[in-house]
């Protein structure tokens, strides 16, 4: 018997499913709350989640993540009464089935449930014989678990993938996890950065030349698109490709053919190609600086990498494991983490992500010596003052404000009083007004000071609309 889960603040929703889950023969499972919702994800085997976006407790659009994690999640349709087009972008973005406003018809609502079910009990049936290798990847966060999920599925494709993310997070290293777990891992990997070389270098490095095509062309060269025959080619940075390279290299996919530099003769390379950038290729596209038909090419399969910042979970599990290669790479013996600087570390920003974690636990080794354990003090300054000023910024609004100040009730005892919700809605916006002008606007300022998350503060700005 299938089993649903309802997760809405409104008890006559809760209710109508109930119903119609007795006349269609489904376990029924509701939750007012998310946290009640989650819970009972993890402890019961759900096939289908019916979720609301804006519950008491949270947004569930920041709840697909966890609800999606595990070998068998449940799909997941959203079901809310906030008619928004980014959240149903996020939503299916997050792996939901569906998207449904409230009032949605119950024939609509009923037949996206039915063939949810279908889908999950079919796909319930494929038994997965190949598990994947993530060896080099630390982490267990929902948005990791989320990403690694599509790790597996670009895996079993051959189509190129377009891997986006902030500087540091580990691109390249996701790239290579794809290569090894495709039909193509007996095959070269083959990496170029597209920011590093000049138009002419980049082409003659992809593509190879002949002796004598221009100075200092003392011998063939077969190029690096030829070297990934068989393999993988990853094009690093692929947003500062040269719109002449772009073009040329566009027919090179299509046609997995090309000329080297300086001959007449076309080479042939079967390659699968994985693309990387930290820029908006959408925007540059719009703008005229990058190729659209590449792009429509590259965005086979995209997968964005989460900001070390949203997935704190791993900062511990990242450290721990580093520390350890470290120690081992230098014949030092294991070093403790105190849980000064285990606080630091999470208090941190990152702006560099993973690879500054990294460079910041290489030299707070180097701070410590021959000590047997990492304190606070070991950390570089620059990351210690952040960490003190946002401290100190954080204790100052707080004492701003009066610790026993004398109760003022809020209303006439005569008055008529709201509703409750929009007694919050109300109150919400203020505190978005507040915080916009206190911070200036500035997304990142508004982001550490009100402790949402970034798609939090988006859906509470568009429920609001506000624009920054």
């Amino acid at each position: 018997m299938s089993t649903i889960l309802v997760i809405d603040d409104d008890p006559e929703i809760r209710d109508t499913f109930q119903s119609l889950s007795r006349r269609m023969h489904f376990t029924f499972l509701g939750a007012g709350t998310l946290a009640e919702g989650l819970a009972l994800v993890r402890r019961e085997e759900v096939d289908v989640v019916l979720l609301d976006i804006r519950l008491p407790d949270g947004n569930g659009l920041e709840a697909l993540p966890e609800i999606r994690r595990g070998d068998s999640p449940p799909e997941v349709i959203i079901l809310t009464g906030l008619g928004d087009p980014d959240g149903a972008e996020m939503a299916v973005s997050g792996g939901a089935w569906d998207y449904l406003v409230k009032p949605a018809p119950i024939k609509q609502t009923m037949l996206s449930l039915t063939r949810a079910l279908k889908y999950h009990k079919e796909k319930g049936q494929k038994v997965s014989t190949v598990s994947l290798r993530r060896e080099s990847i630390i982490g267990s966060s929902p948005r990791m678990e989320a990403c690694l999920d599509l790790v597996a599925q670009a895996s079993r494709l051959t189509g190129p993938v377009l891997i986006t993310g902030e500087t540091g997070t580990g691109k390249e290293l996701l790239a290579r996890t794809i290569h090894q777990n495709s039909t193509r891992a007996d095959g070269e990997f083959v990496a170029v950065d597209c920011a590093s070389l000049t138009e002419t270098l980049l082409e003659s490095t992809l593509f190879g030349h002949r002796k004598g095509s221009f100075t200092g062309a003392d011998q063939d060269r077969p190029g690096l698109v030829k070297l990934a025959d068989g393999g993988t080619l990853l094009l690093d940075e692929v947003g500062e490709m040269p719109m002449g390279i772009q073009k040329a290299f566009l027919r090179v996919l299509q046609e997995k053919r090309f000329r080297p530099v300086g001959s007449s003769v076309e080479v042939q390379s079967d390659f699968r190609l994985i693309a990387a950038t930290n820029r908006d290729l959408e925007a540059m596209a719009a703008k005229g600086e990058f190729r659209q038909d590449l792009l429509f090419r590259l965005k086979t399969f995209v997968i964005s990498l989460p900001a070390l910042r949203e997935r704190r979970e791993d900062i511990k599990l990242l450290t721990l494991s580093h520390l350890d290669t470290l120690c081992q790479r230098y014949g030092l013996p294991t070093k403790g983490v105190g849980s000064d600087y285990s606080d630091m570390l999470m208090a941190y920003s990152w702006p560099g992500n993973v690879r500054e974690l990294f460079g910041v636990l290489e030299r707070s080794l180097a701070a410590a010596g021959m000590e047997p354990t990492l304190y606070a003090k070991h950390l570089p300054v620059e990351v210690r003052i952040q960490v003190m000023k946002a401290n100190i910024e954080r204790g100052r609004r707080d004492d701003a404000t009066p610790i026993a100040a004398p109760y003022r009730p809020m209303f006439q005892a005569d008055a008529s009083l709201p509703t409750l919700k929009a007694f919050k809605e109300s109150k919400e916006r203020e505190y978005l007004d507040a915080l916009a002008f206190q911070t200036g606007k500035d997304l990142q300022a508004m982001l550490d000071t009100s402790g949402l998350s970034r798609s939090h503060l988006y859906a509470l700005l568009k429920k609001h609309n506000m624009v920054l």
